[in-house]
This record gives C-alpha cells, structure tokens and sequence, in this order.
C-alpha cells in the first residue's frame, strides 16, 4: 500500500524526493495511459492582461532537472509541446543551472512555440546581482529574451522591504523589461499569503504572480481565499503551483487522489498550473488529466475542500507552508539559516 501511494504521488504534479522514490516506471508509458481522445489537445488561457495564450498544464523545471538524462528530458519537453503545452518554468537556481540548460537544449528550433518563465534568485541581494544572474539564465536557456522573469521565493517576512529597496532586485525587473530582455515581470512564493499581499501593497506593474493553490489550502493560510481574489482583481497572470502538497503528501495520506488535486488546482481562476514531471510517464498521468480540460463544478470542488478540511487544519499536508524543508540554500544561506545539506537529517 505505500508503495502504490508513494506512485500515486509522482503520477501527477511531483514533488520533493518523497515522491521520487518510486518503482521502476514502464518505458512505454503512454501504451498504459489514456491521454484524453486522440488529436485532444491541452486548453490554452490568458495570462492576465499580458495578451499571451499560455496552456492550462505548465511544466515545471526543478524536476527537468531530476529527469534521467537530457535525452529524456528534451523528450518531456517535445511531447509536451506535442499535447498543446507551451508554458515552461524554470529558475536560475534549479540544480546549479542543470534545469535552464536543459530546457534551453529541449527548446532549439522549437523557441518560437514556447512562453518561458525563469526566476532571478537574488533572495535579498540587489539590482547588480540579479542582471548578471538574468545574463546567465539567457545563456543556459539559449535565447535573448524571455517571456516571464519572476521574483523566485519571495518568503521570508523581510522579503519585501529587501526586494523594494533602494538598488533592489524590483529595479532589475523595470530595467530588464525596458532593455527587452523580458517581457513581463512577477514573483513567486510558497510560505504565507500575508508576504504576498505584502508585495502586492506596493502597487509595483506585476505582470505575473505564482502561489501554491490546492484542495487543502483553503483550510489553512489560504492563498485561495486571501491573495488569488486580489491577483485576479489586479489582472495578474495567476501560475499554480503544488496541487498535491509539493512532496506528494496529499496522496501519500489517502487525503485526495492525484487526479482530484490536479483538477482542483486547474478549476481554479489561474492561468496555469505548474506540475513537477520528471519522466516521459509521469507527463502521460498529467495529459490525461489535462487534454480537454474538464473543470470540477463549484459543488464538487465545495465537497473536496470538505473533505480535506480536517486532515488539512493544521498545515502538515502543506509543509511548505510550516517548514523550511522546502526554502532553496541560497535563500536560506542569505537569511542566515544553514543549507539543507548542512543538517543532520
């Protein structure tokens, strides 16, 4: 039974190496998976009032990283764009560039089909450092310019006086934009709807804004119910992420069902939701769910949160939320906590 729970959890919308360690996958995965009617491609919607069509699933660039080889990953990526998915996530961070260059690899003679989003990693530092961190992400990603440059883990409670600062990283954004490196701006974070409000009470031209959205948030710190009503009022591209929990924890507990929680996160008003796929099986579990998108009703998304409710109440199902088990070393290194691998656990 943890064994078929813990595959469960990578099916769709992986997350930390809890839900990596599953068994060995079939190498034709999509024999084994209905992918929707045949010719069914992923829905597209628009990014907030930036005028781009970008697809309802997103593939998200920490787990191209975990991918076997660049073989593979370069094949998520083409199958992906095969189904109608255009958005791509990534970050300057992810596995020391390995992400960016990978998707960069997976995009040559394809960059004109593809939106890509990257995130500048300076967690506090200044304008000087995130240009030279956005010169590097072009290079990995082979191209010159980007569609979407966001803010990466905006989550400590200082985070925003540090980014709004004087020669602060909101500088680089304005500059990038201007220089026509990127063409629309935003930030994303993981750990408390009150930083994101913060944020958005600087009346800063956000583009863009990416905030975990799934079946057990509404019961705690809610991102749904406290920031998502204002993103939208504001006609910010909403980008959805960790629909099972970002370690899978949603499934793991028999709390919801990999299809439920990525339906529940796709019904949301977002324009995309970015799910963790690190292997060609894995993409096939998601398009199933995602080509000819069927929403939940309010009723059967009322009834699912419901039902989380009680298992939700406390946060241990979002634990990117309560811990920093999920905060990326630089950012821990610049406020002053040790790096991951530093712990002794």
């Amino acid at each position: 039974m943890k064994g078929a729970a813990l595959t469960g959890a990578a099916l769709i919308g992986g997350g930390l190496a809890m839900a990596q360690d599953t068994p060995a996958q079939p190498a034709d995965a999509a024999s084994l998976v209905a992918a929707g009617p045949e010719g069914t491609q992923v829905p597209q919607r628009q990014l907030g009032k930036t005028g781009l069509l970008v697809s309802a699933l997103a593939v998200g660039g920490f787990h191209l990283g975990t991918a076997r080889d660049q073989h593979e990953a370069s094949e998520i990526v083409h199958r992906a764009m095969d189904a109608g998915v255009n958005f791509f996530d990534n970050a300057w961070e992810y596995h020391e560039g390995e992400s960016e260059t990978r998707l960069g690899v997976a995009l040559k003679g394809k960059r004109d089909q593809a939106v890509i989003m990257t995130k500048v990693c300076t967690h506090g530092r200044g304008k000087d450092v995130a240009m030279r961190m956005l010169e590097e992400s072009l290079q990995r990603l082979q191209t010159d310019h980007i569609e979407v440059w966001q803010i990466h883990e905006v989550i400590y409670d200082n985070d925003p006086d540090l980014i709004f600062a004087t020669g602060g990283v909101a500088e680089a954004l304005l500059a990038a934009k201007k220089q026509g490196k990127v063409r629309f701006v935003g930030f994303t974070g993981h750990k408390d709807p009150l930083i994101h409000l913060k944020m958005l009470s600087h009346d800063f031209p956000f583009d863009t804004i990416q905030m975990p959205l799934n079946s057990c948030d509404a019961s705690f710190r809610s991102f749904e119910t406290q920031v998502l009503p204002e993103a939208n009022r504001r006609q910010l591209g909403v980008l959805g992420m960790k629909s099972l929990g970002g370690g899978g924890e949603m499934v793991t507990t028999g709390t919801i069902t990999p299809e439920e929680g990525l339906r529940y996160a796709m019904s949301l008003p977002v324009a995309t939701t970015i799910s963790g796929i690190d292997s060609l099986y894995v993409l096939e579990q998601n398009l199933a769910v995602a080509r000819g998108f069927r929403p939940m009703s309010d009723a059967e998304m009322a009834s699912l949160r419901e039902r989380c409710r009680k298992a939700a109440g406390d946060g241990h199902l979002e634990r990117f939320k309560t811990t920093k088990l999920y905060d990326g070393d630089v950012g821990r290194e610049q406020h002053g906590y040790p790096s991951a691998k530093e712990l002794p656990i």
